[in-house]
């Protein structure tokens, strides 16, 4: 699942290690309803999502592989920012998955390390893994499980709160559900 509201996420801005916003901390409270009752937990080491964690329960092992893809230099900026001082740059990084211009990872480098955790076999635990992580990463593991194109990266949505669930079949990767928030009609944006 995508870690609950920051104001990064609610300013669509490219995340630093900020804690959950008041908001996000309430609305993560309320997972535990909706988490398997006997589970492994694994998170990635950012703030937002031990936070997240520890609001559902949960008492997860960290996992670095997990962790958002590094941004560099645009951390804490918006794409609106970035793209109006360099729209070459911000263009270049969402059309090509090689590309790098903050600094940071690729989103090929980033999804390389994503997928060397999903197909790792010492990573999961036999049974439910509950997984506290980052849109990008849901993002790159449902590309992974689908076989599909770099470039379907950007046509995935992933809520904050929002449970993605991948069953691992065999060496293969089956996807069960995607995106499915939080019940009781409000927005976590």
């Amino acid at each position: 699942m995508r870690h609950a509201p920051t104001t990064a996420t609610r300013d669509s801005a490219f995340p630093a290690d900020e804690p959950l916003d008041k908001g996000g901390a309430a609305a993560a409270a309320t997972l535990a309803s909706r988490l398997p009752s006997r589970c492994d937990a694994v998170s990635s080491p950012a703030r937002r999502c031990r936070e997240t964690a520890g609001a559902a329960g949960l008492t997860p092992r960290l996992e670095p592989r997990i962790a958002e893809c590094d941004f560099g230099t645009w951390a804490g900026r918006s794409l609106t920012d970035v793209h109006a001082e360099d729209p070459a740059a911000a263009e270049r990084w969402m059309t090509d998955p090689d590309a790098d211009p903050h600094g940071g990872e690729s989103l090929a480098v980033f999804s390389e390390r994503v997928v060397d955790w999903l197909e790792d076999p010492d990573a999961h635990a036999d049974g439910f893994t509950v997984v506290v992580t980052h849109a990008g990463v849901v993002k790159a593991s449902l590309v992974h499980a689908l076989g599909a194109p770099p470039p379907a990266f950007w046509r995935i949505d992933v809520a904050p709160l929002a449970i993605t669930e991948l069953h691992a079949h065999g060496g293969r990767w089956t996807v069960t559900r995607v995106n499915c928030r939080p019940s009781g009609g409000g927005s976590v944006k």
